[in-house]
């Protein structure tokens, strides 16, 4: 049985240093810096890799890795990426077949270093989502689906027996309009990037990487269902009533015409108009991307749950003041992120433990549902812990009772799903 603490040769590596504090030097004092940063190198285990930065720039570590690669029905999610990465270039007419090579060889370039590959991996689903985003607008409207109108305003009496999206926008002001911006049209595009940050220092080592694809693959299949079940926002309502639509009708950047015109720019009229999918209004990815972000956070800080409901909220109203969608947008989106996100929990996420405050702490990770608690495991369906690959969607690669070996991960190098870890094959060399 392979022992589950790390050789004596792992301590030898040289790692990535602790940069990220000196990096803001007109915030901090020099010698608070200094106590901080001795202080997190002080947590540090000797007896543990899992949360250092893998530094090779060898493509030689890649083959070795994908060599002691374990293969996995998980490994068919990036046929899947593949697929969509070769349609989405084959069918986009800008920019040119130049750039677009370029391009692909970087992504393979970033591939086959490890050092950016750690980093990169994971981050590929979510690059995928944003390609295939911008290649819908030059799917040809032939191959299109018609367009839904009447659907989601009726859905919306149904359920709700008024149009909520219209009651809230009925009444306007300059603070109202602010209030909405700020969520909608700035948050929104930041939230990501600074709950990945967060999560990387705070977090158990490896829960970056499962929201980074957890976020993609929500997004993927949100943009797969507004293509093959497109359905008119409120503002076509608004402007058009329930007319047929068709796609030539352009997209409307609705309440955010107002602050274009506030602040005096030209940046969401534009944006909006040139949407490539403007009948994209069921489900709302914004509601999704607040609430696959919020059931993260809640994930590492629990106690802050409240603040992350309410940040949810505060995007809902915005979704619908702006007429950008209906209330039933936002339960799709919302149950499409929650779904994601407890299959992801219940077999792939990395548990928080509570006696570590960062990254750094971590001698081990535990992967999955806890055993002693209740609930929530959508993905379990009964079955006790069995053995994943870490490449699959993010756990390790040795699983025993929920645990995982922090430095059994032969192939984890070419997965880079700990962001971190080491191979055995590389602590031989």
């Amino acid at each position: 049985m392979k022992s589950s603490y790390a050789s004596r040769s792992d301590f030898q590596k040289n790692y990535l240093p602790i940069s990220w504090l000196p990096s803001f030097p007109h915030l901090l004092p020099h010698r608070i810096r200094r106590r901080l940063r001795s202080k997190l190198r002080s947590r540090q285990s000797p007896s543990t890799s899992l949360a250092s930065l893998e530094t090779s720039f060898s493509p030689a570590d890649t083959l070795r890795s994908l060599r002691a690669h374990r293969w996995s029905f998980y490994d068919g999610q990036y046929l899947v990426l593949a697929i969509l990465g070769i349609f989405s270039l084959c069918i986009i007419a800008s920019p040119g077949p130049l750039f677009k090579t370029a391009v692909s060889t970087l992504v393979l370039l970033a591939l086959i270093l490890p050092i950016t590959r750690q980093f990169f991996l994971p981050f590929s689903f979510i690059a995928t989502w944003l390609v295939f985003f911008y290649a819908c607008g030059f799917i040809p409207s032939n191959w299109r689906p018609p367009i839904w109108v009447r659907v989601l305003p009726a859905l919306e009496n149904i359920f709700y027996g008024a149009n909520i999206s219209n009651i809230l926008s009925a009444h306007k002001s300059t603070f109202l309009d602010i209030m909405a911006w700020l969520p909608y049209g700035i948050i929104h595009f930041g939230a990501p990037a600074v709950c990945s940050i967060v999560m990387f220092i705070f977090a158990s080592p490896g829960t970056v990487p499962v929201f980074a694809k957890s976020y993609g693959w929500m997004n993927l299949i949100g943009v797969a269902i507004q293509l093959t079940f497109p359905c008119s926002p409120p503002w076509y309502e608004n402007m058009y009533g329930l007319a047929p639509a068709n796609y030539s009708i352009k997209g409307s950047p609705a309440g955010l015409a107002r602050i274009d015109e506030l602040f005096g720019i030209a940046l969401y009229t534009p944006t909006f108009t040139g949407s490539p999918m403007v009948f994209g209004a069921f489900p709302s990815l914004h509601a999704g991307s607040a609430v696959m972000e919020a059931l993260f956070m809640s994930h590492v800080f629990p106690r802050l749950r409240p603040v992350f409901v309410a940040y949810t909220m505060w995007l809902w109203w915005a979704t619908m003041y702006l007429s950008h969608h209906y209330a039933v947008d936002l339960v799709g989106g919302s149950l499409l992120a929650g779904t994601v996100f407890y299959v992801a929990k219940a077999k792939f996420l990395p548990r928080m433990q509570s006696n570590k405050m960062f990254r750094w702490d971590y001698e081990y990770k535990e992967v999955g549902e806890d055993p002693t608690e209740k609930g929530y495991a959508l993905a379990d369906f009964g079955h006790g812990p069995r053995d994943v690959d870490d490449w699959a969607v993010g756990s390790s690669s040795s699983i025993s009772s929920g645990s995982i070996s922090p430095v059994d991960d032969a192939h984890s190098l070419w997965e880079g799903e700990t962001l971190a870890s080491h191979s055995d094959t590389e602590s031989k060399r």
